[in-house]
């Protein structure tokens, strides 16, 4: 009898020590914006691409004719005539699964005037960095052509958009832009380059939060434990890691439009092999010009869903698409153009064996290969909703570089300066706006410093080494401060779910304990 009810009571105790620690290990599975159908998704973005084409084909237009090239994004807010006096029409243009990106639609307009970039604490009002990171939502855009050198790391608060149509815009410097637990986020016609790292700093995330930032690995732009981000019609290139980044758990994002050159390790998208979490991320990467002086990344996925659309890939120095960690990859419609040297392979699978990564589902629809390249395709027979989702025709050489046509940033008659449009804000578009130059938002605050880790992963910064903050900064959802892996709950549906249940195996052991003794 005593026998029985020691391994009973062994049992109960090694539930209640384990079971909260499988239930977050399981939240971490599901991303809050992951689309429970990502093929729904794909076919959609088909959906509008073949509209679009359809459209141009049945109107003929000129070639030079830049609205109604048969690329859905540009069509959409392109051949609105009203785009010049409402800038927000944007926001409704994504496709893909960063389709919901609502950047700072609804917001007032905010007007950079000032390229500098002296305090981080206490930004000065018309600087870049005062704009991004107000409390409200806000549709940023740029009085007059301008190149911003970042002097640290530039991180960018929810339900902003910052839009460099109307001027040409540079961003670069050290840092560059962090997108770091943040929601709907769209930067859209910015030419960001020779990004460097940065060094620990405080700096200001909020109109009332200061945060001690770590060490950035000197990427264009990084996005962390984000969603509902769309990059668009950006220039990327030259910079010291990768020029755009997506991890820890981001997932809900759009690629698009962009141009990429002159750079080794391009696109990651996937944290680590051993970050479960990244297991929901979904990611469109569509319409942009992998260009000249690059080697590899375009993307490199790990764990998620990948759709890779209509993309035009003229040169790669080792492989184009490649990943590790059982990734789903769609590749539908894009032309790959193999360089001259051997490496005709366009996908790579990292430190994986073949056995392994054959049942990974990597597909290859409507592809065009050029110059002997050639895609390895694999996994298990296609579902009839996999099939529907794949069944993109293949088009010709001309289409792709036509849907490709304005990759990188848009040339627009005012692109020599002058005031931006008129009226950016969707919601009233009788309404008075500030004029060129004024700033939307109060003085910021006097310094409010909170923890944070040595690499800049905090999403919830505030914590101390006893409550959480820990060492690294590690992103963790689940930690109060979020740095390290020190102890420290946050208030959270999977942390109330163990909770609950540690209380009720805790009631088990002890009427266990008193039946044993009895």
């Amino acid at each position: 009898m005593w026998r029985t009810c020691r391994f009973l009571a062994a049992v109960v105790c090694l539930s209640v020590v384990s079971l909260p620690l499988l239930l977050l290990a399981g939240a971490q599975l599901c991303l809050p914006h992951q689309h429970p159908d990502p093929e729904a998704v794909v076919h959609e973005v088909q959906r509008r691409v073949n509209e679009s084409i359809s459209r141009r084909q049945l109107l003929r237009l000129e070639e030079n004719d830049q609205c109604g090239i048969g690329n859905p994004i540009d069509d959409c807010w392109r051949c609105n005539p009203n785009w010049r006096n409402d800038a927000q029409i944007l926001a409704d243009c994504a496709i893909g699964f960063g389709h919901d990106a609502l950047g700072g639609k609804g917001g007032q307009a905010y007007y950079v005037t000032d390229p500098s970039d002296s305090d981080p604490v206490n930004p000065a009002p018309g600087t870049l960095r005062y704009g991004v990171v107000q409390a409200e939502p806000l549709w940023i855009l740029f009085s007059r052509n301008m190149i911003i050198n970042l002097k640290y790391q530039l991180p960018v608060s929810s339900f902003k958009t910052i839009d460099g149509r109307g001027a040409k815009v540079e961003i670069t410097g050290k840092g560059c832009i962090i997108l770091d637990s943040v929601t709907n986020v769209i930067i859209h016609n910015i030419h960001i380059h020779h990004c460097k790292p940065s060094d620990n700093a405080k700096i200001r995330t909020s109109p009332t939060q200061v945060s001690a930032r770590g060490r950035t690995d000197g990427d264009g732009i990084s996005v962390y434990a984000s969603s509902k981000i769309w990059i668009d019609h950006c220039s990327l290139s030259y910079c010291t890691d990768g020029l755009i980044d997506v991890t820890r758990g981001s997932t809900a994002v759009t690629i698009s439009n962009s141009l990429f050159s002159h750079h080794d390790k391009v696109m990651l998208l996937g944290h680590s092999d051993d970050f479960v979490a990244d297991k929901g991320m979904q990611v469109t990467v569509a319409f942009n010009h992998f260009g000249e002086g690059l080697m590899e990344r375009m993307p490199r996925c790990r764990h998620g869903y990948f759709h890779v659309v209509n993309n035009d890939y003229t040169q790669w120095g080792m492989y184009a698409v490649g990943g590790s960690a059982a990734p789903t990859i769609n590749s539908q419609g894009n032309r790959y153009m193999a360089p001259q040297n051997s490496n005709k392979e366009v996908t790579k699978r990292m430190d994986t064996k073949e056995s392994e990564w054959r049942r990974w589902n990597w597909r290859s629809e409507g592809d065009l290969m050029v110059n002997g390249a050639f895609f390895i395709t694999s996994g298990a027979d296609l579902s009839p909703q996999y099939a529907e989702a794949t069944s993109m025709a293949p088009f010709a050489a001309s289409v792709i570089e036509q849907l490709t046509v304005n990759a990188g940033i848009v040339g627009l008659p005012s692109t020599n300066g002058g005031p931006p449009p008129s009226n950016p804000v969707d919601s009233n578009p009788g309404g008075t706006q500030p004029s060129p130059g004024s700033v939307v938002g109060g003085s910021p605050p006097g310094p409010v410093y909170s923890g944070g880790g040595t690499d800049g992963y905090n999403p919830n910064p505030g914590g101390t080494p006893s409550n959480g903050a820990g060492t690294y900064g590690y992103y963790n959802p689940y930690i109060n401060g979020g740095g390290g892996y020190a102890p420290g709950w946050s208030s959270s549906p999977a942390k109330t779910a163990a909770s609950s249940c540690s209380i009720v195996l805790l009631f088990t052991l002890l009427a266990l304990s008193i039946s044993c003794k009895v």
